[in-house]
């Protein structure tokens, strides 16, 4: 609502910005409490149903750069346009799109490629939150909701529901504040040992990599038990005040810059992002309550981002009732897998003939 509020403002010649200086480190400080929620014990039960969401998940990463890349040939553009309205800056978001986008622009002579990206990645990020809620809707009218079966009431755990009342101490909420800013120090450290070599990955996933040895490692030694109350509180304000932020400083004005075969595109892939999210990760996952969720999920991180995929499921959840599995899944595949698979997804692309001859 505020970044509509702004674009009214703009046609008037008023413009406002944001100091938007803490959107990284809230957003890191999710990433690090999506860590410190994984144990390995909880990983072992969903590693069969991780396996399978990550197969679902890479098979519309292929689908979107077909589809790219096809309607890009057949509306007369350079297929690397159709690249980069594909899982670059849908499934990559504004990170990836922006790494990209400098790439075509320097080694392919792409023009106009990094506000390409941008406006595509914005243009995601929007329809990846407003689809999620629907796709849900109408595949949990198709299933058994357990939430209200539930015989009497547990406390919530992790993302699942972030309005439930949570029972915690300062002193435990201090000690999961001082884990987070370990795992803040510790993976940008990380990130900047691995920048520039093979290895290389975002800042945010040496972050959660760093949460998940925190929290085994401190478990396996005897040291010290991660408190999931204070980690699930201190991860929905992080997520909660990250969103605000970064949907309320959306220049949704620069989708204004993408013409109209541009716009056929992603409104094309928003539609196959849907169907492939009913059709194919609704049933490949069960076809079941936790199926629909996941659903909604993947919705959130296959157009836009992880964040956006927790608040799907967390619409979904307060409403009709928890989803442990897709708590768990979710944030692993979208935070961790999917940029790694990615970037392979998309490399064999790029060797395609018609992008080698470029």
């Amino acid at each position: 609502m505020v970044a509509l509020v702004l674009l009214a403002l703009r046609s008037l010649d008023i413009q406002v910005r944001f100091d938007t200086s803490l959107q990284t480190p809230l957003m890191l400080a999710f990433f690090a409490t999506i860590g410190l929620s994984a144990d390995f014990a909880s990983l072992k039960k969903g590693g069969r149903v991780v396996g399978i969401f990550l197969l679902a998940v890479t098979g519309l990463l292929v689908v979107q750069n077909a589809m790219g890349i096809g309607l890009a040939k057949t509306l007369g553009l350079d297929p690397l346009m159709g690249l980069l309205t594909g899982s670059i800056t849908l499934a990559g978001g504004h990170g990836t799109g922006a790494a990209w986008g400098a790439t075509f622009s320097e080694k392919f002579g792409l023009a106009s490629a990094s506000e390409l990206a941008m406006a595509s990645a914005t243009f995601g990020l929007v329809l990846g939150g407003l689809i999620g809620g629907p796709v849900a809707r109408l595949l949990i009218n198709r299933v058994q909701v357990p939430g209200c079966q539930q015989e009497k009431p547990r406390l919530p755990k992790g993302f699942e529901q972030p309005n439930k009342e949570r029972s915690i101490t300062p002193f435990s909420f201090i000690e999961t504040l001082a884990l987070i800013s370990v795992s803040l120090l510790a993976g940008s450290l990380l990130n900047g040992l691995l920048h520039g070599s093979v290895f290389e990955l975002p800042t945010f996933v040496c972050v959660l990599f760093v949460g998940v040895l925190l929290r085994n490692g401190l478990s396996a030694l005897g040291l010290y038990q991660v408190f999931e109350r204070e980690v699930s509180v201190l991860g929905n304000v992080s997520l909660s005040l990250f969103l605000a932020i970064a949907l309320m400083s959306l220049k949704l004005w620069d989708l204004a810059a993408l013409a109209l075969p541009f716009f056929i595109i992603l409104a094309v892939q928003t539609l196959v992002m849907a169907l492939f999210a009913i059709f194919v990760t609704f049933r490949v996952m069960g076809s079941n309550y936790d199926a629909a969720v996941l659903a909604a999920g993947h919705c959130g991180f296959g157009l836009g981002a992880t964040p956006t995929a927790i608040a799907n499921m967390q619409a979904v959840t307060q409403r009709y009732g928890p989803s442990q599995i897709a708590f768990l899944v979710v944030p692993m595949v979208g935070a961790f897998f999917i940029d790694i698979i990615n970037v392979i997804v998309i490399k064999m692309y790029l060797a395609l003939p018609f992008f080698a001859a470029a």
